[in-house]
């Protein structure tokens, strides 16, 4: 089984990840975020690093997935690959960003990718308003993050909804996090944990069909 935390910048993604893994015995996959040699020097100046930003996580996230398909095991990954395609690179296109070249270029990369792999078994979103992400981004100090822009996280907000409403790859859970403590609150934990496992239950009687 494969299932996927989705979610903007600061939305909960790494701490549910953790927690449902820790509960299922799940094999987690995480962001490569510690290790990224681009994303302090993409949030200083991110015309001239977006590009490479972009292709280093879309490479990471296929390595991710091909090793989750080859091990056959029970994994939850931390972020998608469909989120580089469908949010993070138009965006910065659409911002002046990234440029036309290389936008193109990478939706190319994207598209050959995406015909060798499949979709999560389930896919769980994590729904966020602008306040709540930047109230966790600030809590977890992380210095790069400090120069993130407001109109950058608000048009990603938009572009998830947007990739949530046509979303096709396969089973899908909403969940809004804007009133849950999920990180602390172990009745919020609880919630998110009943809804997945209604979502899985209903997986395995689809299998057995």
């Amino acid at each position: 089984m494969h299932v996927a935390i989705s979610g903007n910048i600061g939305s909960g993604k790494t701490t549910l990840t953790t927690k449902l893994a820790k509960h299922y015995k799940w094999d987690p996959h995480f962001e490569d975020v510690e290790n990224n040699p681009y994303l302090n020097d993409f949030y200083k100046e991110m015309q001239r690093w977006s590009f490479n930003l972009q292709v280093y996580f879309l490479n990471s996230r296929f390595r991710q997935i091909i090793d989750i398909k080859k091990r056959n095991k029970k994994f939850i990954q931390d972020r998608t690959i469909y989120e580089d395609a469908y949010i993070f690179a138009p965006n910065l296109h659409a911002m002046g960003l990234m440029s036309t070249r290389d936008f193109d270029n990478y939706k190319e990369l994207f598209s050959l990718m995406d015909s060798l792999v499949e979709g999560p078994d389930l896919l769980i979103y994590l729904r966020a308003s602008v306040p709540t992400l930047v109230e966790q981004i600030q809590k977890r100090g992380r210095e790069y993050e400090n120069s993130i822009r407001l109109d950058y996280l608000t048009q990603l907000n938009k572009r998830y909804e947007e990739w949530i409403e046509s979303y096709d790859y396969g089973n899908l859970l909403i969940i809004d996090v804007d009133d849950l403590n999920f990180s602390d609150n172990e009745e919020d934990l609880g919630s998110i944990i009943e809804k997945v496992d209604s979502k899985i239950h209903g997986l395995f009687e689809e299998k057995k069909e």
